[in-house]
């Protein structure tokens, strides 16, 4: 129970993120991808860091900036050159196939076994998206397909370094650690690359307060505290719902049609997004999962002001750090 609760949070992230391309089309100016992009993640950032009152440990700063530029700056950047260069259809169709990446860095970085399972799962997923957004127009921009497929590897890269590197601290912190580093990355290169913003009406600020504090803050909150509690290939299968939802809203908010094929490719994508939680659950990860639930009743036990120094350098920890255990054990 406490897995699909886990799971049901956690894909709550991507479905939220499956607005993001009908709010900036529609309540945003364009041209400014990257600008925007740092008003998302910014104050998004500053206000966690806020609410958690935290800093990362001076230990852990070069972790999260690599971090925040794999999960926001580089991806966020990535994302917006493949959507100016190529249908939408296509640069989802790329994003998707970070799923598979997801499986190949998790095998080289945490030692998850690759089960073929997973793989037929995510290559179901990645076909199910092309039906549903591909069109006979779509075309093949050299450009668009590189940043295209960068910025999948980014995604996918962050999403398993986060998990490999999650520190015990709360979601809320990691992820303010995150977009800030990630926002103070995007700044400066919109600020060269890009012409300043018009004025912004309501209507701007409030899709800018939409995509930050829910569609940034709240949400990556979620997709952090998903990883730290389900296997990255399992995460990143739920990212599958994200296009999902931008065909829905589509549908809904600006009446476009939905074709035979579409509506399969749907189907296909769903199918696909369970199967990637079954399979991505085998013994190794219930094993995995087990041992993760000893260690932190062990560190629970553990007496913190017996540790040294130099153990706490060790784990790129401080004793301020300490008095937020791990959310997991709550």
């Amino acid at each position: 129970m406490a897995r699909i609760s886990d799971i049901f949070l956690t894909a709550l992230a991507p479905a939220v993120w499956g607005s993001t391309y009908i709010v900036t089309t529609e309540a945003l100016p364009g041209g400014h991808p990257l600008t925007l992009a740092a008003l998302r993640a910014l104050p998004a950032g500053f206000l966690l860091l806020a609410l958690t009152r935290s800093f990362p440990p001076l230990a852990l700063m070069g972790r999260i900036l690599i971090l925040g530029v794999l999960n926001f700056g580089l991806f966020w950047t990535m994302l917006f050159i493949a959507a100016d260069r190529l249908p939408g259809g296509v640069a989802a169709t790329l994003g998707a196939v970070q799923a598979l990446m997801v499986i190949v860095l998790a095998r080289a970085w945490l030692g998850t076994p690759i089960m073929r399972g997973a793989v037929v799962a995510a290559v179901a997923g990645v076909a199910g998206v092309a039906l549903l957004l591909l069109g006979p127009a779509a075309a093949l921009d050299p450009v668009g397909i590189l940043a295209g497929v960068l910025g999948a590897a980014s995604m996918a890269a962050g999403t398993v370094l986060s998990r490999k590197w999650a520190p015990p601290v709360s979601a809320l912190r990691f992820t303010a650690w995150q977009l800030t580093a990630g926002g103070l990355v995007l700044l400066p290169v919109a600020m060269l690359v890009e012409p300043a913003l018009p004025s912004l009406s309501a209507t701007n600020w409030l899709a800018l307060a939409w995509l930050g504090l829910i569609g940034a803050a709240a949400t990556y909150g979620l997709w952090f505290r998903g990883l730290a509690r389900l296997e990255p290939a399992a995460v990143s299968m739920l990212g599958m719902v994200s296009p999902l939802v931008a065909v829905a809203l589509g549908w809904l908010w600006l009446n476009q049609s939905l074709t035979p094929l579409q509506i399969l490719g749907g189907g296909i994508v769903l199918a696909s997004v369970w199967a990637g939680q079954i399979t991505n659950r085998g013994p190794q990860s219930r094993s995995g999962i087990v041992m993760g639930d000893r260690r932190r009743k062990r560190t629970l036990a553990v007496d913190f002001g017996a540790l040294s120094e130099h153990r706490l350098n060790d784990l790129g920890l401080s004793r301020a750090y300490l008095v937020d255990p791990a959310p997991t054990t709550r």
